[in-house]
């Protein structure tokens, strides 16, 4: 046990590192523009989540090749996994530059479908057009590190976002605020910043992916398809519950500009505990399929045990952050009281659910290394859409309640995914899906 242990830590530490430094992007970008009052963080917080609906493709096809090659590199098959990455680099090639096209055109009326005010639609068009723009260099910066998760190498990416982050705060503050010499562009220059630095992330990754990349024989239709099979549910999951969060942040935008701003605020504290949950589910998923990939059917779920108890201290440690010193860490992104006010009660409810949130996450992630997507998708369906957005629905269109009751809502839905995740992976019947042939 205490070899799985050292090995969940050697692959969680710097996932968590990298996706931490990762999500800082976003983080930091509604720190930097925070000084510029509601509808700056608004406008910031709304893009962020489009953009999430539009990286659906990317989650599931990340996911679908962290799997496939994990379970390729268990089974000792090192050239079919290089050929898979490559495969798949091309293909996100092609999908990055169809939704760049999408995003300029469907970004604005996007947002005013969602309920976005004016002053909110005025700021956030540009700052989208530029982040589209761009999407491609994020999109091969995520497969890139999706193929370097699944051999088992979590800090090489961990290497690239520090990078990344060091010359995103060195570009982002003077084309924000218009220091150096250089002009004051507001939330755009956030953006402008994301694209350069994540540039360079691109080529740290690009030089240690050469060593894994395969140059294929021919067009492998096996290997696309095994990718498909797990990756495809990955993607209708993650379109469903991003999907999902759109209507929800829909009934947020209910109570007013400052609520919504309260709201990506305190997404934004809480990513400080979804990146280490994230962390122990990306090392879940490549050790439970390196593990299944060699057959080792009673390691995979000492990993999974061992990963979950890990996950579970983290974000418990976390959410008695959130619930005793709230105002702290909101202070951190703004001095507006009418936000910080809302946002105190966001985090208390938040860390509630931070026990159910990770043992989700973990479990997910175990069940994605064993290839037993569809079940999440399913699960996801009945979080998100039986319990999240009715309850939400009802308290802000219905009943006229007060935002504690939506934001509740959001609390449930994590405590029934959690429930039928564990049912699920007591069931052992993930350990009849065959990914790799």
């Amino acid at each position: 046990m205490s070899s799985i242990r050292r090995s969940v830590l050697k692959l969680a530490l710097p996932v968590t590192m990298s996706s931490l430094l990762q999500r800082t992007e976003g983080i930091l970008s509604i720190f930097l523009v925070g000084v510029l009052g509601a509808s700056a963080i608004a406008s910031v917080g709304i893009g962020q989540l489009i953009v999430f609906i539009a990286s659906t493709i990317l989650t599931g096809l990340g996911a679908g090749t962290t799997v496939v090659i994990a379970q390729l590199w268990g089974a000792k098959r090192a050239r079919d996994a290089g050929e898979a990455a490559t495969h798949t680099v091309g293909v996100a090639l092609v999908s990055a530059a169809l939704l760049m096209i999408a995003g300029w055109i469907g970004n604005r009326p996007l947002m005013l479908a969602l309920g976005a005010t004016d002053d909110v639609i005025l700021v956030a068009g540009p700052y989208l057009d530029i982040v589209f723009l761009l999407f491609p260099i994020t999109m091969l910066l995520q497969l890139q590190v999706a193929v370097l998760h699944g051999t088992g190498d979590t800090r090489t990416p961990m290497v690239a976002m520090i990078g990344v982050n060091l010359l995103f705060l060195t570009a982002a503050y003077p084309l924000i605020y218009g220091r150096w010499g250089l002009p004051a562009m507001g939330i755009n220059g956030a953006a402008w910043a994301v694209g350069l630095a994540e540039m360079l992330g691109n080529a740290v990754l690009v030089f240690r992916s050469q060593a894994i990349l395969s140059k294929p024989s021919s067009f492998r239709y096996d290997l696309l398809r095994s990718i498909w099979e797990v990756g495809m549910p990955v993607f209708v999951e993650r379109s469903v519950h991003h999907t999902g969060s759109l209507l929800f942040a829909k009934v947020i935008l209910l109570y007013g500009t400052v609520a919504y701003a309260a709201h990506q605020v305190g997404l934004s504290i809480e990513a400080f505990s979804f990146m280490p949950g994230y962390g122990f589910a990306i090392a879940a998923a490549t050790m439970v399929g390196q593990s299944i990939g060699a057959g080792k059917y009673s390691r995979a779920k000492l990993e999974n045990w061992e990963t979950n108890r890990q996950a579970a201290i983290v974000m418990a440690g976390m959410g008695l952050l959130f619930f005793f010193f709230p105002y702290a860490l909101l202070r951190l992104f703004t001095s507006d009281e009418a936000v910080i006010e809302l946002g105190t009660m966001f985090l208390k409810i938040a860390a509630i659910a931070q026990i159910p949130l990770a043992l989700t996450m973990v479990i997910g992630g175990s069940l994605r290394g064993a290839g037993d997507t569809r079940y999440i998708l399913t699960v996801t369906l009945a979080g998100m859409w039986g319990v999240r957005l009715p309850l939400a629905f009802a308290a802000g269109y219905w009943w006229n309640l007060g935002l504690v009751y939506v934001w509740s809502a959001m609390a449930a839905d994590w405590f029934v995914r959690m429930g039928l995740l564990l049912m699920r992976y007591q069931s052992e019947r993930w350990r009849e899906i065959q990914v790799i042939r």
